[in-house]
């Protein structure tokens, strides 16, 4: 599914499921806590209805034909009175009859089940005119209802009942002292009004925010899935090599990121596809140099009849070759690096080796290789080989620099340090920034791939190289260091070192 459409997909079912679940649940606690608002408005009007003046004794006097007595007029007044000032639309002081009372319940054959349903009748009633016996009636809509809490508690009300002119109203019951006597009253549950109200206004603001969510959606999925599908085009674009035109940056933090990591990518392209270039053009001009040799060499001495002569041509081919094979293991190194394989031993037996290698090249020139290295162990997790060959490439450059070079290592701030100094001129002032950068050098052969090997060496050993002296300017010579990190342990050992 298109990006575009899942955004919108979420967002607006995100909105639809949000307002749902939130309208129900207002709709419910609303009507909840007004249906006991008026639960309450029910027991308290019955319940002060019925400690005005109510007498439950009298009252129980009263019999058929008894409608005009005075305790049936003054309590007809009373309920009379709630009508006529709104308290309530209907009341009565209803008498509970005793559970099966003759021609209430049967028991067919002889073994049926008595009806325990109480049966209620009218004492007064306001629905009634005077003219009309009220006194004895059934009240049969009042046995439709669990009332045990009116004769428990003294109050009570009834579930909601549409009446019949559509309305909904609710009955309210409070008991008269102590006796089988209640008054009842009923009033207009017309909460729901305002209720239906509401859930119309949260219907429309409902479909709103779908609406609205859907706008949203559309314009945030644009932001966001046009500027990543003009990304994906620039990186086909890329793919199929054309990586001359820039990435333009995108509006937005993550978008904005996203495009300019892809435009260092670009450049890191290109940058490498130029360093692949030049590489190859100057792997072509180092060869061609040996093979010209060879080639030159190889004729002389085809034509030579001197067996001192020949042997000496046949030395030099030697030497060709093996300036060749240098040349190409250098390439590799650095086209290939190996992973290191660190391991946690004294750095001092690989730094002896190198220096010994170089001291023998500096002696038959006449030079001096000096070598200053503690007697407390140098301990350092890294690669054994791959150290020896990197500062045996910082010798051997110091060597072709000068005829005097200083090899020195020590320890401090948890890192072994290790120098190489010569007393050349120097690296040329233009040179220094990109001295670690492959195929940079001042020398006339070589394709500048020593000092790079060792910095990308180093970095594979969270380590680093650096040029700390060498003025080319002054002719003091240059000094290079290698930084590698101590073992964690190495400051036990130097101590102990140091205490014996």
């Amino acid at each position: 599914m298109p990006l575009r459409r899942l955004y919108v997909l979420v967002l607006v079912a995100f909105a639809v499921i949000f307002t749902a679940t939130s309208s129900w649940m207002a709709y419910s606690v609303t009507s909840r806590a007004l249906e006991d608002e008026l639960d309450d408005k029910l027991e308290v009007t019955a319940g002060v209805a019925a400690e005005t003046g109510l007498d439950a004794t009298n009252l129980l006097l009263l019999g058929r034909g008894d409608e005009g007595n005075f305790f049936w007029r003054e309590a007809y007044d009373r309920l009379r009175s709630l009508v006529d000032r709104g308290y309530v639309d209907a009341a009565w002081i209803i008498r509970r009859e005793s559970p099966a009372s003759p021609g209430q319940g049967t028991v067919p054959g002889g073994g049926g089940t008595i009806d325990r349903t109480p049966s209620y009748t009218a004492i007064v009633s306001t629905e009634s005119a005077d003219s009309l016996p009220i006194i004895g009636t059934s009240v049969a809509i009042f046995s439709a209802y669990d009332l045990s809490g009116l004769w428990e508690d003294g109050s009570a009300t009834s579930t909601r009942f549409t009446g019949t002119d559509g309305r909904f109203y609710k009955y309210g019951f409070a008991r008269l002292e102590d006796s089988d006597v209640a008054l009842a009253v009923l009033m207009r549950a017309d909460y729901l009004a305002p209720l239906e109200s509401l859930r119309r206004s949260v219907l429309i603001a409902s479909a709103i925010a779908v609406v609205l969510s859907v706008l949203v959606a559309i314009g945030l999925a644009a932001r966001i899935a046009e500027p990543l599908e003009r990304l994906s085009r620039v990186a086909l674009r890329i793919q199929r090599g054309r990586i001359t035109r820039s990435v333009e940056v995108e509006a937005g933090v993550e978008i904005g990121r996203l495009s300019r990591a892809m435009e260092r990518m670009r450049l890191g392209i290109i940058q490498r596809d130029e360093q692949l270039r030049l590489m190859l053009a100057q792997v072509a001009h180092e060869i061609r140099n040996p093979l010209g040799g060879l080639k030159l060499f190889s004729s002389i001495a085809a034509d030579s009849a001197d067996p001192e002569e020949r042997a000496r041509l046949f030395r030099k081919i030697q030497a060709e070759v093996d300036a060749l094979n240098s040349i190409i293991t250098d390439f590799l190194v650095y086209a290939r690096p190996r992973a290191p394989q660190p391991t946690l031993h004294d750095i001092r037996g690989p730094l002896k080796e190198a220096a010994e290698l170089v001291a023998t090249e500096l002696a038959s020139r006449g030079g001096s290789l000096e070598v200053d290295l503690p007697d407390a162990q140098l301990e350092v997790v890294a690669d054994s080989g791959q150290v020896k060959r990197m500062v045996l490439n910082l010798l051997r450059n110091a060597a072709d620099a000068g005829d005097r070079v200083r090899l020195k290592g020590t320890f401090s701030n948890g890192e072994v340090i290790v120098s190489v100094r010569d007393n050349g001129p120097g690296v040329p002032e233009s040179l220094q920034g990109r001295i670690f950068q492959p195929f940079v050098t001042s020398k006339e052969r070589g394709a500048g791939l020593g000092l790079a090997i060792v910095a990308g060496v180093a970095r594979a050993h969270d380590g680093r190289v650096e040029l700390v002296a060498g003025d080319g300017a002054s002719g003091n010579g240059a000094e290079f260091r290698l930084y590698l990190p101590g073992s964690e342990v190495f400051p036990v050992a130097r101590s102990e070192a140091n205490d014996h």
